[in-house]
């Protein structure tokens, strides 16, 4: 009856743990052979209770097992149960940049360029920014021991257009005569600041009740006759060409001041290309005709070089002669430009929203922004909602602005995509022509040859390489006129030695140097060069306090001799080798020195002479084998500091060297030699 039990036993332990399954196996194959049961056979069965009636087995029943979970020394112990592990799961998209799946995986950057690594991408040409394709983005994941998963398509609401925009041309019904936009522009020192102040007095002098409105960058003033001028203080041609940038048409006449003492000069020049380029009237103030040496007449003749011509010769162009320092004839001026003005027939629509042009701002404590504004368009009132660019000033203007950052943000989107793809294309025609160098070999041979072209990339991880800094010189460029400066560009277009030292051209004009210029040059570490050209003192004082070099010159060949001195300076210096002396190994022996036999090279000095202390090296054949000092140095068995021309010696290296016969043994001196660019400009 044995035999049943043991059965019934075996289905009930049917789904213990493969390890208790197997000691219970053990005692429960004990039964079959013994009419008792042990326990020790299966430590932690027990047996409490069984009954069952003789010839009927289906009424056996087991009341109860009970598995000890007690742990025992000995020989069968349950061996720990190993926990799944579970893969994490990463949210990825078609193309992601390794920014971006790096913070998915909750990573850093680097595990990304690690997991790169053995691929084809070459990680040295990329950074985080870099896009990657759905087959690289498994592949890392896959690297990584976790899996992906599509990250939910959100559908992007295509946004209201919510911009401010110019309205469509006014009426000609609607249009009302305005006063003109003024610009006074020339060349420094002609007069032109002391005329706007004139200006201004002239007008605080007739207007002493004080209704005049005067804001930085621009004034109003009133004639005798009720006309008004509004004049700019624009400083220099820049402002001038940046206000023209922004494509707002508020200048509406150009006054070119120039010196009667003076003539014309290289502002002079620029202003009237600015004023022509932008297709706006000039009118003439010779300026300083007070003085005794003013000649008001060559001023107009030097003019004519120039396509400006006066009414005196037949042309156009108005001429005032004033004194702007005695405000002689300054009404004349204003009656001349609005003279012009009436012939121009300017006129804007006063209805409506309100449309200008800001000329300048500034910050005020108390105030805030404050911006000095050309209105061209409508009636400005209190409590106007303005935008400008992406700044607003209240009301409706944030949705305007949320739009037009919203605008640029999708531009700067599709113009780094158009990059990214420029980018992988050329990757991509890069690989395709390294697996064509290996479309002879077979699999083996093409391991073999991309682990050897990629192994000096396995030699530390990404954050860990160290770059080489590359050497480069940034300049600024400043000359008195155009041709003077393209014939310097000119010669800087054929630099040719940038493996020695980049040159790179970060700003060039035309003008003085000014403080711009030498914030430019401290932001980038360069230096500033200048030809025919000056800077003031204050320039000249900030760029000695921020270290920045100027370099003036009056002849092209002398700019450019010292550019290269400035190159040369920025290379490391060279060690150079000059050869004292030369020996042929005639001879080979060994001498006991303590218990160790020391090789010694029996020598006759060739040409020149041997120094103990100078370096030597060991040439076979065309090939150095050795280089370093020499330990011993004798002759005839005496220890001696210099061997000369004919003279036989015994010498033996700090290293130990297979030395043959007909070796050449050279001594030599390393001197440290200054570099210069290899740059040739031609002359």
């Amino acid at each position: 009856m044995r035999l049943p039990l043991v059965m019934m036993m075996r289905r009930l332990l049917f789904r213990l743990k493969p390890v208790m399954w197997k000691r219970c196996n053990h005692a429960i194959h004990t039964l079959r052979w013994r009419d008792t049961y042990d326990s020790r056979l299966c430590p932690g069965l027990l047996i409490l209770q069984q009954s069952w009636l003789p010839g009927d087995i289906n009424k056996f029943s087991l009341l109860f097992i009970r598995l000890l979970a007690t742990k025992k020394k000995g020989k069968y112990k349950i061996a720990p149960m190993k926990q799944k592990q579970v893969k994490k799961e990463v949210e990825i998209k078609q193309r992601m940049t390794i920014s971006e799946l790096a913070e998915a995986m909750d990573k850093d950057t680097d595990h990304v360029f690690e997991a790169l690594l053995h691929t084809n991408i070459d990680i040295d040409s990329i950074e985080q920014d870099f896009v990657l394709d759905e087959k690289w983005i498994k592949e890392v994941i896959k690297k990584s021991g976790m899996k992906f998963k599509w990250a939910k398509l959100s559908e992007e609401k295509v946004k209201e257009n919510k911009d401010a925009v110019s309205r469509p041309p006014a009426d000609p019904a609607v249009l009302v005569p305005r006063s003109p936009v003024v610009t006074i522009m020339g060349h420094v020192d002609h007069g032109k600041t002391t005329l706007l102040d004139s200006l201004r007095k002239t007008q605080v002098a007739a207007m002493e009740a004080g209704g005049i409105t005067q804001h930085i960058g621009a004034f109003l003033v009133h004639l005798p006759s009720g006309e008004k001028i509004t004049f700019l203080d624009t400083p220099g041609h820049a402002a001038f060409s940046a206000m023209r940038a922004r494509g707002a048409n508020v200048t509406d006449i150009v006054i070119l001041v120039v010196a009667a003492d003076d003539g014309v000069m290289k502002q002079t020049i620029e202003s009237i290309q600015h004023a022509k380029n932008s297709m706006v009237p000039i009118i003439l103030a010779v300026n300083k005709c007070d003085k005794p040496e003013a000649d008001h007449e060559n001023v107009k003749k030097e003019l004519l070089a120039y396509d400006v011509i006066c009414e005196e010769y037949g042309g156009d162009v108005q001429s005032i002669n004033i004194s702007a320092l005695k405000g002689n004839n300054l009404m004349a001026l204003a009656e001349a430009t609005v003279a012009l003005s009436e012939v121009l027939e300017l006129k804007a629509d006063c209805t409506g929203p309100v449309e200008g042009t800001v000329i300048e701002c500034r910050n005020d404590k108390g105030k805030g922004p404050v911006t000095t504004t050309i209105i061209r368009r409508g009636t400005l009132t209190k409590g106007c909602v303005l935008v400008a660019g992406k700044s607003w000033a209240k009301q409706r203007a944030r949705e305007v602005l949320e739009w037009r950052k919203y605008v640029e943000a999708q531009e700067k989107i599709k113009q780094d995509l158009e990059v990214i793809e420029a980018k992988q294309k050329e990757h991509h025609e890069t690989y395709k022509k390294e697996r064509e160098s290996f479309s002879s070999m077979n699999w083996r041979q093409r391991k073999s040859a991309m682990y050897r072209a990629n192994k000096h990339l396995m030699a530390t991880r990404p954050k860990e390489r160290t770059e080489v800094d590359e050497l480069s010189l940034p300049i600024i460029v400043k000359g008195d006129v155009d041709g003077s400066v393209e014939a310097i560009l000119n010669i800087l277009d054929g630099y040719d030695a940038n493996e020695q030292c980049n040159l790179e051209v970060i700003h060039f004009g035309v003008g003085d140097i000014s403080e711009n210029d030498i914030v430019s040059a401290e932001i980038f570490s360069g230096l500033v060069y200048g030809f025919n050209v000056n800077a003031n003192k204050e320039v000249q004082q900030m760029a000695t306090k921020k270290g920045i070099k100027i370099k003036l010159h009056k002849v092209i060949y002398k700019l450019i001799d010292d550019l290269k001195d400035e190159l040369s300076d920025k290379l490391s210096p060279v060690f150079e080798e000059n050869i004292m002396g030369e020996a042929s190994v005639l001879a080979l022996f060994h001498v006991t020195i303590g218990k160790k036999k020391v090789p010694v090279a029996g020598c006759r000095v060739q040409k020149g002479q041997l120094h103990r202390k100078m370096k030597f090296k060991l040439i076979r054949d065309g090939h150095i084998l050795w280089k370093g000092s020499l330990t011993s140095l004798k002759h005839l068995k005496e220890d001696i500091t210099v061997v000369k021309t004919g003279m036989e010696c015994g010498l033996t290296l700090d290293k130990e060297i297979d030395i043959k016969l007909g070796d050449e043994i050279i001594c030599y001196e390393e001197k440290e030699v200054e570099q210069n660019i290899s740059w040739d400009p031609g002359f």
